[in-house]
Formats: structure tokens, C-alpha cells, sequence
């Protein structure tokens, strides 16, 4: 590190853990999965806790994991265990059996804690009471909850503006908390609520909504089991979503095709095997993807644009491949998108995608023989400048073909945190549209600001310059998931408060204000008992469906609430004249939930529906190609190939996670389908590329970014060889996080884009 020992960490320790790589699996799941599973448990689990957790995980009556948003099954679910190895680990770090108490901050300094790894701080145990940083101290100390809300409402209510207070929200926050702290945030007087949401989905979000009029998925889990072809895209679900491979089983099983469009070849989407299938278990599994694209780093609207060309001049010599009476009844701007694709340079596709026109060929023959198609999306094509314009260019190819509004055919962008979708439907976001605002005023009697707020990159630049004061976080790990950390750490630190809600300690929680506090609340899998007895939350899955959860044990210690009570009691201690019952909405969340039911559209009769096993879902336009656009209809989008430029000595570099990870979570050292084992600080590089360069495998090397004439470093990187396009590398985040320039984002989202950094390697 660059950092002298008296300094805190704001970038992970740039130590090694002893690598040892193999060559990556070409399978995924099945004993290998169930061995790391029942290992995470017996390491950081009671027993007894395991076992009444993976038997309500998932289950109608129990709690929804705090992983990811992949939805459950309509129908029955499978008792063995509807849920996955990273849903294992999951409530394995929540509901560790290790407790962490004032005394580890007592004997540690808040430089001390700064100096272990993220992995160290997550397995360090569950918070068990709130914790405060007093101005110039070097250790946090216990804090009565009264107090620290009574610090919270001094700060809030000296501030010049409640613009200089900003409200994040991590996706794990269920959808009651979500919209009471939502609500507090306007009768506070702001919009600043960045969330999660802006660094990941957002490009989907404003694309979908532009061109479909909503700006979520358009399919069922029941789709996907229907469709004849999907086309995954910069996705890797197999780490990221892994009980996704069970439906794309089905699909397989129902004679569908899949094609993987992606930089890296990842072992979940080559063959995969059914822990809970002694037939699949025997037999070592099923192939999942018919064809491999391995398109280049943000080559995927070059690839779409080539592979659209092809359809068209098949349409134009055999006929019966574009859905020309679906474009001409439900699509506007068809003639301009034509015009823009028939000007397009094929060769000059071929080029920026990397892909054969052999390649080409075969995805059109497989697209101009299915009606059923579905492309399924994640942070691979979200995460970059051009992330909206990816999005549009998908759903002109869906358009193109009809396979929009019917069965097996559609729209799926898969969320990452299990309730991100959930979060923004209850309201937290920064640019509120006015009739949301409207009725959240009639019900509650308050004034909402109209001005919009600052998103998740603007906020940490109002930080940076001293123009946000307050740093409140519902949940997540703020710096380890955002751009450019070194800029974000000095952001955090010229706050006058950072506060933190969390359940398990963080890098976020050392890089702090001049004051600051972490909350420690309850999680997924524990009672929450009120004033009127034990309470259940909401949660809202991927594909729009809003079920109940509940927790199964009791809280790990007495010191921790809630967090409605959280926002609530807040909400008391800032909001002295307030015409919001804080009190009484905190004591019995039906009553959140019938306020939800009058602000919400699609809500109606929320108590009543939510308690129904299983949920129910959202109403979705776009399933019966009804399109809530500026046309009335699903509007085709011009879309410019991307100019990508790169210099001889550059790389462009993505950021991945590993199998041991989800989002900023450390479940452990290894990523097994990679072939990489103890270590994270690494580089994957292409071969040629490591011989140009004079390195040789386990190579130790510095990275470093230029931009905006700035240079970033992030040093100590070891290279491993790897199937990835030349002059494209991947490094895992938050590790590499510090080369991501904050000023590098989406055009109209304002997502960070992690997915293509140019950078430079030296050996150190």
C-alpha cells in the first residue's frame, strides 16, 4: 500500500494469500457445490441454526435469501432446498455464529481494523451494538440508540439544506423499510436517495423505459422454462445467479437453445449439473450453451448490429424473419432504425465485436428460426459509457422478431440484490416522477421537493467538495462498491457524519466522517417482534413478483433493531413537527404496507395479497404489448456503434467478481470455476498478450488508469493466463474499484463504467 501505518486503508490491503491456479472447469454445481455449501456452514454456522434456515430459505412460508433477486417458483418448491451455494454463504455470513462486541473495538483502532482484508472484516462476526466515532478518536465506542438518533437529528437539523444530506439504499432493504425511509427523506425535504440500483441496472432501467415504457424485465420464471432460444449476455450466472441454471435446464430439457454472448467462457453457462437430480448427478450434468460468442469487452452492440444486418438480408431473400405485422401494429421509429442499420459497415462490426462472420451466421440462423426468444443481461453490458444504447440495440432485436408481449419471449434483466427491484418500485430514487410525489403528499400530509436529487456518482462528488455534509447508508458496503475508491474514501471523509445500518462490519465503516456511527440491525433470517407483535416484510424478485419473508431465529443479541425502526425512530428524534404516526407505522408494518397500497399502483389489497403463499405479481404493460411510451408503442432506437479508442500499450479492463463474492461480499479466497485458489489480486490476461509483454504466469504487476489527465494505481496485481479476447483483462472488484474514474460513466444512467477502463501494465 501506498499508505504510510498511521494511515487508514481506503483501497484493500495489497497483500498476496499464496495463489495456486489451475485450468478453469468446464462444469458447474453438482458435488463440488454441495461440498463448499456444507463447508461454509460447519465453519460459520451453528448446526442446529443451518439446518432451520435451508429448510425455510426460499420456502412460501419463510425468508427470502438475502442474495440475489432470482425468483422462486410459482408452484410447488423443492423441500431438499430452494436455494444455491451462494445462497448458502449468504446466510452463512448474516447469521455467523461469531459475535463482534464493543470489546473487539475497544482493543482494535479503527487504523487496526482498516489494515485487514474485506474477507477478514466480514468473517470478523455479526454487529451486536450500535458503535460511535467521536471527532478525533482512533476507537469507536458503545452508544445508546437514543442518543445516536439524537446525533442524527443535531446533524440533520443544522445543516443549511436538507440537500446536504444524502440517503443510500443497499438492495437488501426490504420493501416496508425502503418506503418509510424513502418517506422520511421527503418530509426531511430531499431526493437525494442513491441506491445500489444506480450502479448496476440503471442503463436497463432508462433504456427499457424509453423504449418499453417500464423499466423492468418482461418475463416470468415460466418464460425462460418456455422459450425456445435465450441469449445470455455479459452474464455469469452460474457464480452471480446460480439457480438460474435450473431453469435454463428446463429450457434445454423443452428443446430450447441458448447462445452466451461474453468476453470470458464461464463454466455455469458450459455444462451444468443438478445437485438436487441423482439422474443429472450420474450422468455429470447437461451442456447449456449450443453457441459461444466470445465478444470482445463492450463489443456487444457491434455484435447485435451484425447479427440484426444478417436478419434483414434474410427477411429481404427468404422472407418470414422480421415480425413485420407486429412492428407495423405496436412499434413506432421503424423506418429510421432500418435506415440506420442498413447504413452500418458490417466488416467494421466484425472488427469492434472480435467475432467470425461464421460466428455471425450460426446466431442468425438460430434467431431466424425461433419465435420464442428471450435475452437475459447483467452487468456486462449495463456498465459502460454506451451501457443505455446496449440495452436499446437488445430490444430492437427482440422487436425485430416480435418476441416482445408473449409467452417464452421477452425482456430479462437479472438483478443482483434480492430486493434492488423492490427498492425503486417503493420509491427510492433520486428523480421521483411527479405523481409519485403527489399521492405520497395526499396520504401522508407532507411536501415532497420536486428538484431532483443526486445519484449514487454526484453524490459522491457533492461529498468530495464539501457540498454534502451527511452520509446516512441503509445497508451495503458504499465504498467498496463504488468507483474510483481512493476519490470515494476522501469523499466519505470530508462528511461532518457518516452513518452506516449494517449487519456485518465493513471497509465503509473505517473510511468515515468526522463523526460517525454504524446501527446494527436485524437481518433476513431473524424475529423482528414490535409493539403489535412479530412482523413479516415484502420483497420484490426480478420478475416483478412481491412476496412476504419472515425470519426463522432470534436476533443474535438484544441491542439490535429493525430497520423501520431505524427510520422511525430517525424520523422522531429530526422530524419534530411531522405529520407522519412514525411510531405507529414502526410498531405494526400492515399499517406501512396500506400506505403502500394508496401511493403504489398495483398494490391494492397489499396485506391481503402478500400473505397468500407465494405472493403475487406486479402488473407489466409489456406482457400484453401494451407500451407506457411517448409513442404509445415500442419505439425501435438509432443506435451508433460505440468509438472505442485504445492506445498500442493499453488493455481494456473489466471488472469481475469471483465465485467466493457476491457483490462486495468476501465469502472466501477461491473462484473454483476459474481455476484460481487463495488469492484475489489478480489479472486475467490473454496469453499472446502476456508473451508481448515478457510475462510469464503468477507474474507480479502494477495497474494503472489515465484519464481526464489523472493517473490511478492500483499495484501488486499477479497475472493469470486465461481464454479472454487480446488486449482484454479482468480483475476482481473492490480490488481493482480504484481505476474506475468517477467521471467514466453511462451517458443518461450515470452507471460507473467498471466494464471498460483503459489501463496500462508494468511489472512492479
Amino acid at each position: 500500500m501506498s499508505e504510510s501505518k498511521d494511515k487508514l486503508h481506503i483501497q484493500p490491503p495489497a497483500e498476496f494469500t499464496g495463489i495456486s491456479s489451475k485450468k478453469p472447469k468446464k462444469k458447474s454445481v453438482g458435488k463440488a457445490a454441495i461440498f463448499s455449501a456444507v463447508n461454509q456452514v460447519s465453519k460459520y454456522m451453528k448446526a442446529d441454526e443451518a439446518w432451520k434456515l435451508s429448510q425455510s430459505m426460499n420456502q412460501k412460508d419463510g425468508f427470502d435469501c438475502p442474495g440475489c433477486a432470482w425468483p422462486d417458483p410459482d408452484d410447488d418448491r423443492s423441500k431438499l432446498g430452494e436455494y444455491c451455494e451462494n445462497g448458502i454463504k449468504a446466510i452463512a455470513e448474516e447469521r455467523s455464529k461469531k459475535l463482534l462486541g464493543p470489546e473487539f473495538f475497544t482493543q482494535h483502532s479503527v487504523q487496526e481494523i482498516s489494515a485487514l482484508s474485506d474477507f477478514e472484516m466480514g468473517k470478523s462476526g455479526r454487529l451486536t451494538h450500535p458503535m460511535y466515532l467521536p471527532k478525533g478518536a482512533t476507537h469507536y465506542q458503545p452508544i445508546e440508540w437514543s442518543e445516536a438518533f439524537q446525533l442524527i437529528g443535531k446533524h440533520l437539523n443544522r445543516l443549511a439544506s436538507p440537500n446536504e444530506a444524502l440517503f443510500y439504499t443497499s438492495g437488501r432493504t426490504s420493501n416496508e423499510a425502503a418506503y418509510l425511509y424513502q418517506l422520511f427523506a421527503r418530509n426531511y425535504g430531499t431526493n437525494n436517495l442513491p441506491d445500489c440500483s444506480n450502479m448496476c441496472h440503471e442503463s436497463s432501467g432508462v433504456a427499457l423505459s424509453e423504449t418499453l415504457g417500464i423499466g423492468k424485465g418482461s418475463v416470468t420464471l415460466e418464460d425462460i422454462h418456455e422459450s425456445e432460444l435465450l441469449i445470455i449476455m455479459g452474464q455469469n450466472p452460474g457464480t452471480n445467479h446460480p439457480r438460474m441454471l435450473s431453469a435454463v435446464q428446463k429450457c434445454k430439457e423443452n428443446g430450447g437453445k441458448v447462445i452466451t454472448v461474453n468476453p470470458l467462457p464461464e463454466a455455469g453457462l458450459l455444462r451444468y449439473t443438478d445437485p438436487q437430480s441423482v439422474k443429472r448427478m450420474v450422468t455429470n450434468g447437461i451442456n447449456i450453451t449450443d453457441l459461444f460468442l466470445p465478444v470482445r469487452i463492450n463489443g456487444d452492440v457491434a455484435f447485435l448490429k451484425a447479427l440484426m444486418i444478417k436478419l434483414l438480408q434474410m427477411d429481404e431473400t427468404q422472407g418470414d424473419v422480421i415480425d413485420h405485422d407486429f412492428i407495423k401494429i405496436h412499434t413506432s421509429e421503424y423506418d429510421d432504425f432500418i435506415q440506420g442499420l442498413k447504413e452500418a459497415d458490417l466488416q467494421e462490426c466484425l472488427v469492434q465485436s472480435g467475432l467470425s462472420e461464421d460466428k455471425i451466421n450460426a446466431a442468425a440462423e438460430l434467431v431466424a428460426k425461433k419465435e420464442k426468444i428471450i435475452v437475459c443481461w447483467a452487468m456486462g453490458l449495463t456498465q459502460h459509457v454506451n451501457g443505455v444504447d446496449n440495452i436499446k440495440e437488445v430490444v430492437n432485436l427482440l422487436l425485430m422478431r416480435g418476441a416482445i408481449g408473449k409467452p417464452g419471449a421477452g425482456t430479462c434483466p437479472v438483478r443482483g440484490h434480492s430486493n434492488v427491484q423492490g427498492d425503486r418500485t417503493m420509491g427510492i430514487w433520486e428523480a421521483p416522477k411527479t405523481a409519485f410525489l403527489d399521492k405520497l403528499d395526499e396520504v401522508h400530509g407532507i411536501k415532497s421537493p420536486r428538484d431532483h436529487g443526486l445519484a449514487v456518482v454526484p453524490a459522491i462528488k457533492a461529498m468530495h467538495e464539501g457540498k454534502a455534509k451527511v452520509f446516512f447508508a441503509m445497508g451495503g458496503n458504499f465504498l467498496s462498491a463504488t468507483p474510483d475508491t481512493e476519490y470515494t474514501g476522501k469523499a466519505l471523509q470530508n462528511c461532518e457524519l457518516t452513518v452506516h445500518v449494517s449487519t456485518k462490519l465493513n471497509r465503509s465503516h473505517v473510511i468515515h466522517g468526522k463523526e460517525a456511527l454504524i446501527l446494527p440491525c436485524l437481518g433476513r433470517t431473524d424475529f423482528d417482534i414490535q409493539p403489535s407483535g412479530e412482523q413479516f416484510v415484502s420483497c420484490e424478485n426480478s420478475m416483478g413478483v412481491v412476496q412476504s419473508s419472515k425470519g426463522t431465529l432470534p436476533p443474535p443479541s438484544n441491542h439490535l433493531l429493525s430497520e423501520t425502526r431505524i427510520v422511525a425512530e430517525m424520523a422522531k428524534a429530526t422530524l419534530l413537527n411531522s405529520p407522519v404516526d412514525w411510531e405507529s407505522l414502526a410498531s405494526n408494518y400492515n399499517l406501512i404496507r396500506d400506505a403502500i397500497e394508496q401511493v403504489i399502483p398495483g398494490f391494492e389489497h397489499f396485506n391481503e395479497k402478500v400473505k397468500k403463499p407465494g405472493g403475487f405479481y406486479l402488473p407489466n404493460g409489456v406482457k400484453d404489448r401494451m407500451f407506457n411510451t411517448k409513442t404509445g408503442k415500442a419505439r425501435f432506437s438509432h443506435v451508433n456503434l460505440p468509438i472505442h479508442q485504445q492506445k498500442e500499450d493499453e488493455y481494456v479492463m473489466m471488472t469481475i467478481r469471483s465465485h467466493d463474492q457476491f457483490n462486495t461480499t468476501i465469502y472466501g479466497l477461491d473462484d473454483r470455476y476459474r481455476g484460481i485458489h487463495n488469492e484475489r489480486r489478480v489479472v486475467l490476461m490473454n496469453e499472446e498478450d502476456m508473451v508481448k509483454e515478457g510475462l510469464a504466469k503468477h507474474d507480479v504487476v502494477n495497474l494503472s488508469s489515465h484519464y481526464d489527465g489523472e493517473e490511478r494505481l492500483a499495484e501488486k496485481f499477479l497475472v493469470v493466463p486465461y481464454e479472454i479476447p487480446p488486449t482484454n483483462v479482468a480483475t476482481y472488484f473492490p480490488e481493482a474499484n480504484v481505476l474506475v474514474p468517477v467521471n467514466l460513466f453511462a451517458k443518461k444512467s450515470l452507471t460507473p463504467a467498471s466494464k471498460r477502463v483503459l489501463i496500462k501494465i508494468a511489472k512492479a
